[in-house]
């Protein structure tokens, strides 16, 4: 495995964001004994009653929760944001073939476990979800509760949306994968210029994007698939989560649109739960919404104390 990383000056002095990363090794999980470094962000007391793990999705990083930082600092939370493999300040192994979606739980799992986490109330967005659900439901008793937006848990018997298979086909095909354009396509308003680079600043050319640019591909398609499997067992913790369950999914995102509806009636958890359908925001909804979504889990942990 050949493992690239980002120079530390690519993020100097970007627009809304002077945290510093801190640095776990993990097994690359290729057999060859390497680690992969893999960076998270902190903010807020470390000693807080209530810990907020947030985890992004593609093509971004932990920058997208910028937005949300001063609402759920300031009501006294800690917030802990992991760069995936491939993304943000981690490292990013070179080849499109280093990738699958196990690798991604294996490697998160492994940093989880690492850090320590506990007591904490897990938000996830796009693949953030795919990935994030599958260490809350790895690791139950790690968390008090759970909030997701624009993603989902997929399994093979209940196919994506069209605009999904639409992106996956234009992230292997697309000559050039502008990580930061593509992101502000994400979203209902289009961020400014020195936004779009903070988004650019963890991959320096194209060699940098295998993450970004296969992550569709390893949606699990096939009843056979490792990961339709590993999903599938994932669903029954899930389907027995009696722990809050909220959905807070944008108005506009076509990826995703609807997925809410699976969650809200599956999971236990959710029932009586104050969903929310967030107003103006696009797929990238922490970019769109971010105090409002910020707002929106604070009222969650305060309608749902621990204990």
């Amino acid at each position: 495995m050949q493992i690239l990383r980002t120079p530390d000056d690519r993020f100097a002095n970007l627009e809304g964001w002077d945290l510093e990363p801190r640095y776990t090794e993990v097994d690359a999980g290729d057999g060859s004994g390497k680690t992969l470094r893999i960076a998270h962000h902190e903010a807020g007391p470390a000693d807080a009653a209530e810990t907020f793990l947030l985890m992004h999705g593609e093509p971004s990083w932990s920058y997208l929760y910028r937005k949300m930082l001063p609402g759920l600092v300031s009501a006294g939370h800690r917030v802990v944001m992991p760069d995936l493999v491939g993304f943000g300040r981690s490292d990013k192994p070179a080849a499109l073939g280093d990738y699958t979606y196990e690798r991604h739980v294996a490697w998160m799992l492994g940093w989880f476990d690492a850090n320590g986490l506990d007591n904490l109330t897990f938000f996830g967005q796009d693949w953030g979800g795919l990935v994030g659900l599958r260490l809350v439901t790895a690791r139950p008793d790690r968390f008090r509760r759970v909030a997701v937006s624009n993603t989902g848990l997929p399994v093979a018997d209940r196919p994506p949306s069209e605009a999904f298979r639409n992106w996956q086909k234009f992230s292997r095909e697309i000559p050039e994968f502008t990580v930061g354009k593509l992101v502000g396509g994400g979203c209902a308003v289009r961020p400014s210029a020195a936004v779009v680079a903070a988004y650019d600043a963890p991959f320096p050319d194209e060699s940098y994007k295998a993450g970004a640019r296969i992550f569709p591909s390893l949606y699990p398609d096939g009843d056979d698939h490792p990961s339709n499997i590993a999903n599938r067992a994932a669903w029954q913790v899930l389907e027995s989560w009696t722990k809050p369950f909220l959905t807070c999914f944008s108005d506009g995102d076509p990826v995703t649109a609807g997925g809410h509806r699976m969650f809200e009636q599956m999971v236990p958890g959710a029932a009586g739960q104050k969903h929310t359908i967030v107003e103006g925001g696009g797929h990238f909804v922490q970019e769109d919404r971010g105090p409002e979504l910020a707002a929106i889990l604070c009222d969650f942990v305060a309608a749902n104390p621990a204990g």
